[in-house]
């Protein structure tokens, strides 16, 4: 009898001696616009307490205060907020800073970025582990998601080459190559890059553009603002003679939007395909996120 009791009694002072289970982070600096429209979506926007610059969705993170932008972080203002989690992705820095943030004692959570749905639902699940949230399903339903649109996109008959413009200097436009957030947001649409052999984001003469030879050509909203309308970019010699100038399919899209791989992306890329695939029937998706604080 005398084993089992010096048993149970070793077990109790070595419970007593662990430390206590730390409850979860209530006051959260998020650098990153991505994460902070993950932090809404999981409905704990009341635990943020800072955010940086790119943090412009939903429109109620506008008004929370600012720390300054992903790349260019301030470890005063950071720990100014007296944050006890700091929620960021690898783009973020100086690393300078991310280090004077860590040697502050404050918990430091860099979560890694990617542009396809994987890289999504990874990025969903470290914000749920990290605010202890992971039974409110938002990772399971953005994966659903996905899942639905993949198998639609999939029927699609062809595989429409897009060019993507973030924007346009006296009518250059920067096309997204490969290895870009525009890239991954055409394959889940079940489109072809048309400048896929150019790496990240480029300066296209008009030779590379006619030799892209672009189904579609999808324009940043702002960029379209700025260059008097998707009618007079449709007119641009370095558009008008593509496949997509001839066929009118120079369309515009919010990048915020579409470029954000975030919870939204299963709907960005729906309606990149919608926009890419005339005649195609695209799935119904819950409108799961954007109750919250939209």
């Amino acid at each position: 009898m005398m084993r089992p009791l010096l048993a149970i009694a070793a077990a109790a002072l070595l419970s007593a001696a662990l430390p206590a289970r730390a409850e979860p982070p209530q006051r959260v600096v998020v650098a990153g616009g991505d994460l902070t429209e993950i932090v809404y979506a999981l409905h704990a926007e009341g635990r943020i307490v800072g955010v940086d610059t790119t943090s412009l969705y939903p429109p109620a993170a506008r008004t929370l205060p600012q720390v300054g932008y992903l790349r260019q972080l301030s470890a005063e203002g950071v720990l100014s907020l007296g944050p006890d989690l700091v929620l960021t992705t690898a783009s973020a820095g100086p690393p300078a800073v991310l280090e004077q943030i860590r040697s502050a004692g404050t918990a430091l959570d860099i979560l890694k970025e990617g542009f396809t749905a994987d890289a999504v639902i990874a990025k969903i699940e470290g914000v749920e582990a990290a605010l202890g949230l992971a039974d409110q399903g938002l990772s399971q339903g953005v994966r659903a998601d996905f899942a639905a649109v993949a198998e639609a996109v999939a029927k699609a008959p062809t595989q429409p080459r897009v060019l993507f413009v973030l924007s346009l200097t006296a009518g250059a436009p920067l096309g997204g190559g490969s290895g870009t957030a525009a890239d991954g947001v055409i394959r889940l649409a079940g489109g072809t890059n048309a400048v896929g052999e150019v790496e990240r984001y480029k300066q296209l003469s008009p030779e590379a553009v006619a030799a892209a030879a672009p189904d579609v050509v999808v324009i940043a909203s702002h960029a379209v603002e700025a260059n008097g309308g998707i009618d007079a970019i449709a007119k641009l010699p370095v558009f008008a003679e593509t496949p997509a100038g001839k066929n009118g399919r120079v369309i515009q899209m919010d990048s915020l939007y579409l470029l954000g791989f975030g919870p939204r992306t299963p709907q960005a890329a729906r309606d990149l395909a919608i926009a890419i695939h005339p005649g195609w029937t695209p799935p119904t998706l819950p409108d799961r996120a954007w109750s919250a604080g939209s």
